[in-house]
């Protein structure tokens, strides 16, 4: 049986993402799972999609930036930030392959003892009964999901299942008994970090460059 690992958020950031799988030694049977946001901000959104969407060992949930492009695809009346507005541009083709690829992503993944969402989870509600925007982009369990200031959901939440998450960058992975964080900010000069289920270990790359702030 080969490994599940989990990858923090990637945000274009192809380069750091091979150094890590090659660091991995990924193997056939290996299965990679992103927490979401694979775009915006770095630069080489097409190749990260390119790669998960080409390679059946790979797959995501979606995050708040994919999710903004998807949105303004699909209506054209949701506004775009100017880094969502750059990474837009670049993943329009012709048969808007890309933008299909992201229309497609899940809100959760649910691997019965953990769950991969991109964001965070209400603490008492089961999974299935989530808001889908508290799973993009919830923080703190204040008026506004997406505050930074109040009471982080994590630690509130008290499982099961352990919930790997991604959206809120760190210098180091925010371990909790039941909460995984694992954005480490690689977009931002940060980290990119995965998280093996079956052993626990953690395993990170740093970013050749700070390509947003």
């Amino acid at each position: 049986m080969g490994r599940t690992i989990v990858i923090g958020d990637i945000h274009g950031c192809y380069d750091e993402l091979s150094l890590l799988l090659e660091k991995l030694r990924l193997a056939p049977d290996d299965r990679i799972l992103a927490v979401g946001d694979l775009t915006v901000k770095g630069p080489k959104n097409r190749e990260v999609v390119d790669l998960f969407a080409n390679d059946s060992r790979f797959s995501s949930v979606v995050g708040n930036h994919d999710l903004a492009l998807v949105r303004h695809w699909g209506d054209r009346t949701t506004d775009l930030n100017e880094a969502q507005e750059e990474t837009f541009a670049e993943l329009q083709t012709k048969d808007d392959h890309y933008l299909l690829y992201l229309a497609s992503l899940p809100y959760f993944i649910d691997l019965n003892s953990h769950v991969i969402v991109h964001a965070g989870m209400r603490p008492g509600i089961p999974l299935e009964k989530q808001d889908p925007d508290d799973l993009v982009a919830l923080r703190t369990l204040d008026a506004d999901r997406t505050s930074r200031e109040g009471t982080p959901w994590y630690e509130v939440y008290e499982g099961p299942p352990t919930v790997l998450y991604g959206h809120w960058p760190a210098y180091e992975p925010r371990i909790k008994s039941h909460a995984i964080g694992l954005d480490t900010g690689c977009v931002y000069g940060g980290e990119l970090t995965s998280y093996t289920l079956e052993t626990g270990e953690l395993l990170s790359v740093p970013a050749a460059k700070a390509y947003s702030r």
